[in-house]
């Protein structure tokens, strides 16, 4: 019996996994969900003893089924390959009294290689499977890591063409250079003078125009996202937290059946969404702690069950979780509501109409097992410079976050849990505001000067992504206003 997805919006909508891959977003504006989470079907012991890719089969099986073994095993082996520079994939490394899940091994050092590289060939696959003939349109907004990864992982597949904005201003050197010399004749990159919200806002509404909509049917395309809305993205996720899991396991750092808490740096709430996900799947997690930083609309929501986002967009050093929409929390606000979409619009109405929505005491209890807080800015340059001095550990801006909120987590529980923080990028990826926050003398250098910097103070070799942008051409030089969004997409399809 296969698994299948329904709209957070629409009860009535039933797709299969590989419809609701294609599609991205449901026809109602909704978010795919599984009808149900399956568990595990493979004992956490054996999974101990399996690979990253074996791990992700397992994960993977219970939510694509209509995937016959022999394509899923296809896209998970092209996916998981050399590309990543361990072949771990995702390695854990034990700092302090934490285990920090390593994400940023893949081609763009980032945690969403992991979910993007596998992307592509789900499509593909998904598109083969229901017969589709039209170019599929990568439609997505970045607000860092999403573009490049994507980028990256849909470079001349066949039969696809990939769009991605990005805030002009809301991002780090490394990322807008990763992006603007993305090669690839299916690639096109455009700055956005705006911030995330308003790109990811506008590409939801074009998701929604119908009218476009057939005029590109017309033209042989049709649109999909690779930003974590997409369940083919969201499920491949799941997989890392059950392999941190069961790696501590294998190593004898915890017993099996033993409790750990997560500690997740986001703003777009997909990454620690997929961590529930794996604990709805049989994982022991004792609590899912939810890092933001100043835009710290996630810990407001956590701490009031009200969330608002009519508040100032703030700049910060974490881009990537610089968001006041946090996209993927719909799909939790509807598993709380009892999985009734009714509900679910009322309170996503609110929050288009008047920016905020609260949710009811029976909800909040649903959510329970979700902890918030944040980190300042300078609590984020405090971090970085106290963990390389105390233990020679380079973590990024993000991971920073995570590991700030953690230590508030501690000396406000008193809960002594072994806990899983999640790196979510290299430091090489935003090497100004990991140097400067080791010693403000950094601060004067030339971006690639950093890098080599960072590269002789700590050790660690500079990695290959960040070579080969050291002199690349930039190719993608378009910058637009919000509202021209539309008009650049048709431009680039030649409609």
């Amino acid at each position: 019996m296969d698994l299948l997805y329904k709209s957070t919006r629409d009860d009535h909508v039933n797709v299969k996994a590989s419809e609701a891959i294609l599609k991205g977003l449901s026809d109602d504006g909704g978010l795919f969900v599984p009808t149900t989470i399956p568990k595990l079907a493979t004992p956490i012991k054996e999974l101990a003893q399996m690979t990253y890719q074996e791990v992700a089969y397992e994960v993977m099986k219970e939510f694509f089924t209509d995937f016959s073994e022999e394509e899923l095993k296809d896209c998970i082996y092209k996916a998981y390959d050399s590309k990543f520079d361990t072949e771990d994939i995702a390695p854990v490394s034990k700092v302090n009294d934490a285990y920090y899940l390593e994400l940023f091994h893949g081609s763009t050092i980032a945690f969403k290689d992991i979910a993007l590289s596998i992307l592509p060939h789900l499509m593909i696959t998904s598109a083969k499977k229901n017969n589709i003939k039209n170019d599929i349109v990568i439609l997505t907004a970045t607000s860092g890591d999403t573009g490049k990864a994507a980028l990256a992982g849909f470079v001349n597949v066949p039969d696809t063409k990939i769009i991605v904005f990005y805030p002009k201003s809301g991002v780090s050197a490394v990322q807008e250079k990763q992006m603007v010399t993305q090669k690839g004749d299916n690639t096109f990159v455009v700055a956005v003078k705006g911030n995330f919200d308003d790109a990811q806002t506008s590409v939801k509404e074009i998701f929604n125009d119908k009218e476009l909509a057939e005029e590109m049917g017309q033209k042989g395309h049709q649109f999909s996202s690779a930003n974590s809305i997409n369940i083919g993205r969201l499920i491949p996720q799941v997989a890392y937290y059950i392999y941190a899991y069961v790696q501590l396991l294998g190593n004898d750092e915890i017993e099996e059946n033993e409790p750990v808490n997560v500690v997740v740096p986001t703003g777009n709430f997909g990454n620690i969404l997929a961590g529930f996900y794996a604990m709805k799947m049989g994982i022991p997690i004792n609590k899912l702690i939810c890092a933001s930083n100043e835009n710290k609309v996630l810990y407001d929501f956590f701490t009031t069950g009200v969330y608002n986002k009519n508040r100032e967009f703030i700049l910060t050093s974490s881009p990537s979780m610089d968001i006041l929409i946090s996209s993927n929390l719909e799909r939790l606000i509807h598993k709380a509501a009892g999985n009734d979409a009714s509900k679910n619009i009322s309170l996503m109405n609110s929050l288009k109409d008047k920016g905020e929505y609260a949710i009811t005491e029976e909800m909040k209890a649903y959510i329970d097992q979700f902890y918030g807080n944040f980190a300042t800015e300078s609590e984020v340059s405090e971090t970085i410079k106290e963990y390389f001095e105390d233990t020679n550990y380079l973590m990024d801006t993000h991971t920073a976050v995570a590991a700030a909120v953690y230590a508030k987590y501690k000396a406000q529980t008193k809960d002594n849990t072994k806990s899983i923080i999640v790196s979510t990028a290299s430091p090489y990826k935003f090497s100004r505001s990991v140097m400067t926050a080791i010693d403000e003398k950094y601060n004067d250098l030339e971006d690639f000067l950093l890098i080599d910097e960072m590269n002789k103070i700590s050790g660690t070799p500079i990695p290959k992504a960040i070579e080969e942008i050291r002199n690349a051409e930039i190719r993608h030089k378009t910058i637009i206003e919000v509202n021209e969004m539309k008009d650049i997409i048709k431009e680039f399809l030649k409609m």
